[in-house]
């Protein structure tokens, strides 16, 4: 099956794995140069940007799920605020263009639009 992963940044492998393990992703690989995060058939690789700063990061990925409530939940289970300045937090999913959507910015502000599949 053809599938693609985003390559996100990461300022520290160990706090990144802590944070995405707090939403229910495993470590799959990691080296000094790449880390892979695994939740079902979810899949995000990593790699090191030690002196990133996020209020200036334009990296990002969709997550389109077949449970975007239930992640939700997870996401405010794990202590990420629903806020609309800082890092890490979370946007409550809302309708638009058709679909419904929400948005986790991580630690190193990537930002993952949380899409409902059809």
């Amino acid at each position: 099956m053809d599938h693609a992963t985003p390559n996100l940044p990461s300022r520290d492998f160990a706090a990144t794995a802590a944070f995405y393990g707090r939403l229910g992703f495993v470590e799959d690989w990691r080296d000094d140069g790449w880390m892979i995060l695994s939740r079902g058939k979810l899949q995000l690789e990593f790699f090191p940007w030690p002196d990133l700063d996020p209020f200036t990061s334009a990296f990002g990925s969709c997550l389109r799920l077949d449970d975007l409530d239930g992640f939700h939940a997870v996401a405010l289970a794990a202590g990420i605020p629903e806020a609309t300045t800082g890092f890490p937090r979370l946007n409550r999913p809302t309708s638009q263009h058709g679909l419904r959507i929400g948005a986790l910015l991580d630690p190193d502000g990537s930002l993952l639009r949380l899409i409902q599949n059809r």
